[in-house]
């Protein structure tokens, strides 16, 4: 059962989704294969043994296999390894796995002379749920509408747990909401209007395998069209379902086949059209007869059925891995382990800030601050108080907003900034979406010859849902024509100032003011008491794109944030390179730590995901030549254990800033707030990089979970704190801007947070 026993009507517990996993007496042999086999070729050759050797499973952990049979079973009974090990390799290739139909291995048994790891534990339990037939999870519709269904399904995953000074076997259960296409990918291409062109809305469609002989979504990267009979024949001797192998011989296949990648691996796998269903997207549901918005508030699961859901999952869990010899405890929680639970000492919303003038308020009273001190820091461009914030309004509605400006102007005064307001109206109306474009493109050009300091630009409703690979929306084209003369931009649409009154527009201003005022470059305020953890902030992030003709190069964008001891933000720097993969060159690396700015220094990075190839090594090698130490951090923003409270046995929201230490370098963290009765955050997980290296710092995962939250609280654009830390926030937007040519020209490096 989930921790839920006994648990106090009145008093909260918080909680997780890990479970640790008991047992006693497990059935495990180790053997290794040699010549040694890379990482890759071991995890998928691990799946294969699973799915055909009865009652086993396998798993790879570097260098070894170990494999664990079912409770009662003895593994040697049947005979299976060995002497019949070239046999066993035989039949993984007659399931068609190609990978493995021409190698040769040689088989060695490995005693077991000390205790199987706690991660080897977890990983076997994972691959237990992973490959039992039948699938040990239930599968629940929420929503079906037009052939669309939203379904409820487990996610799961191993996830040992460091308890008392000692890494626990445990794995984790989670639960997601998936949308679900009861067509097939046949269907959907023979009932497209521009089926004559299937290029066109196949490539980069996402969809699943009917058979679910992978798991997951995957992506169509090309067609392969008209196949050659010898082709086809291979590829269905490939096959490794009764679902593939008959696609493969539909008159449709001899037209058209799809070649799908699976998660980041690089290999492709080949289909006939009906052995797949589309994804449904926000760009594909109205196509299929379905509202995307009401599919999305399908997914959010209220805190009653998730309470069920995990109770049932937990269940199903325990029957598939019980054979095997696995008991699952309750959920990891702070009644029993008080010790792996954290939360600030002082509410995070109260954390001081500090404002112009030496006042300070706190994070709950944003607005009081300004009013009282206006600005922390106002950018030189705007050190006299006198000189007015040039705005130039440009409205393409068919409405005017005089009323708003007015508030506008009064509320930047009320911030001790004057301003001049320069009103600019474009009717399109009669006007197709290209020659909306031309004009709006005409406008801003006229708008250059007096450049104003930032354009608030009014936008009809219509313009939100434009599909940018149409021809792009207005939105974008402002954006992109505005930002390339570093201009800044605030955007509103109509729908947002209709049925205006005191409280609404209140509300408005009270999000856009902060954000006008930062994308000019001043800051409206900082932490009130410095950081201590290190002298400086870095926030690391790349985004890339497939180059088509390039097979495996990726056009990428590598983009740096820098902010100081106070969480004061200092400059940003762009750098597009073409790349193999998803390292960051090291050139690149090397130039976001000048020696003559952090030398001496301590500094803290943020890396948005993992940390990737050489990337440390080169990091750490940089940071010893010019002489400054480097703590490095991962940041993930997926594949982490919820948290949750619990209330009168049902599952609640937790508070900001509730965390769980999984080890003493790696922590998960809520870092937003959810206040409805339904949804629950994702957290952050945070991982500290360790390495016996002069130039490395490893603090306590405690002090750098607090130093994150603290950084998610200097979000100038808006009152809400976001998720993610400043450092980090946003740089993927930056990246992708980067990436579709859309950036301040000459501006690969500044001072003003144009992101925001």
């Amino acid at each position: 059962m989930i921790a839920t026993a006994t648990i106090s009507q009145t008093k909260a517990l918080s909680s997780s989704e890990i479970f640790r996993l008991n047992f006693s007496n497990l059935n495990i042999m180790c053997f290794q294969l040699k010549p040694d086999i890379e990482q890759e070729e071991g995890i998928s050759l691990s799946f294969h043994l699973s799915r055909i050797l009865p009652g086993i499973v396998v798993i790879w952990d570097k260098p070894y296999f170990y494999a664990l049979s079912k409770f009662k079973q003895n593994m040697r009974s049947w005979q299976i390894f060995g002497v019949e090990w070239e046999s066993i390799l035989g039949q993984v290739a007659a399931e068609g796995i190609k990978d493995f139909s021409d190698r040769t291995w040689q088989f060695q048994e490995v005693p077991l002379t000390k205790t199987v790891p706690a991660n080897v534990i977890s990983l076997l339990a994972y691959q237990v749920l992973k490959t039992s037939k039948p699938y040990p999870f239930s599968s629940i519709t929420a929503l079906s509408k037009n052939g669309v269904q939203v379904k409820r399904e487990t996610k799961f995953w191993a996830e040992p747990i460091e308890i008392h000074g000692t890494l626990q076997p445990a794995i984790t259960l989670t639960m997601k909401s998936k949308f679900l296409l009861t067509k097939t990918l046949a269907d959907f291409y023979l009932n497209h209007p521009e089926k004559h062109n299937p290029e066109k809305f196949l490539i980069d469609l996402n969809v699943r395998s009917l058979s679910g002989d992978i798991q997951g979504n995957g992506t169509i990267t090309q067609l392969i069209k008209e196949p050659s009979l010898i082709h086809k024949q291979k590829i269905i001797n490939l096959a490794k379902s009764e679902i593939s192998k008959q696609a493969l011989q539909d008159d449709l296949s001899d037209k058209l086949l799809v070649a799908v990648k699976f998660g980041k691996g690089k290999k492709l796998y080949e289909y006939g059209m009906t052995a797949l269903r589309p994804c449904v997207t926000s760009e594909t549901a109205s196509r299929f007869g379905v509202n995307w918005g009401e599919l999305l508030k399908q997914t959010k699961i209220l805190y009653k059925e998730r309470t069920n859901l995990l109770a049932t999952y937990k269940k199903e869990a325990e029957n598939a891995l019980s054979t095997y010899g696995f008991e699952l405890g309750l959920s990891i929680n702070n009644r029993d382990y008080p010790e792996l639970f954290w939360q600030p000492q002082v509410p995070i919303e109260d954390t001081p800030l500090l404002f112009g003038n030496g006042v300070i308020s706190a994070q709950k009273k944003i607005l009081t601050g300004l009013s009282r001190g206006g600005v922390y820091r106002r950018h030189k461009k705007f050190s006299d108080p006198s000189r007015p914030i040039r705005i130039t309004v440009l409205n393409l509605c068919e409405v005017g907003f005089d009323d708003f400006i007015q508030k506008l102007k009064e509320r930047l005064k009320s911030y001790k900034f004057e301003s001049l307001f320069v009103n600019k109206s474009i009717s399109l109306k009669n006007l197709s979406d290209t020659q909306a474009r031309a004009k709006v493109e005409e406008a801003v050009n006229e708008l250059m010859e007096i450049p104003p300091d930032i354009v608030l630009a009014f936008f009809p409703q219509s313009d939100r849902n434009t599909d940018e690979e149409e021809g792009g929306s207005l939105y974008h084209k402002i954006y992109d024509l505005l930002l390339s003369r570093q201009i800044a931009s605030q955007m509103i649409y109509e729908d947002t100032l209709k049925n205006p009154d005191y409280y609404k527009y209140k509300n408005i201003l009270n999000q856009v003011v902060p954000g006008i005022l930062a994308k000019l470059g001043n800051l409206p305020f900082v932490l009130a008491e410095p950081l201590q953890i290190a002298d400086c902030f870095i926030g690391l992030d790349i985004s890339r794109e497939s180059k088509i003709k390039l097979s495996g190069t990726m056009n990428a964008c590598a983009s740096m944030r820098l902010y100081g001891k106070q969480g004061e933000f200092i400059r940003y720097l762009l750098k597009d390179t073409l790349i193999q993969g998803e390292e960051i060159p090291k050139q690149f690396l090397e130039g976001l730590l000048p020696k003559k700015e952090f030398e001496g220094k301590t500094v803290l990075i943020h890396r948005d995901g993992r940390f990737c190839g050489q990337e440390v090594a080169n990091l750490l090698e940089w940071a010893e030549a010019i002489g400054c130490k480097l703590i490095l951090v991962e940041c993930r923003k997926s594949g982490s254990p919820r948290l949750y409270n619990f209330v009168n046995k049902t599952i609640t929201a937790p508070e900001k800033g509730l965390a769980l230490r999984i080890s003493s370098t790696e922590a998960v963290l809520v870092t937003t707030q959810v206040t409805e009765e339904i949804g629950l955050a994702d957290p952050l997980r945070l991982t500290v990089i360790t390495a016996n290296h002069p130039a490395l710092i490893s603090p306590p995962i405690e002090q750098v979970v607090e130093i994150t939250l603290k950084l998610t609280l200097l979000h100038h654009g808006a009152l809400k704190m976001p998720r993610l830390p400043m450092p980090v926030y946003g740089a993927h937007k930056m990246a992708k801007l980067r990436l579709r040519g859309i950036y301040p020209s000459s501006m690969l490096e500044g001072d003003r947070q144009f992101w925001l």
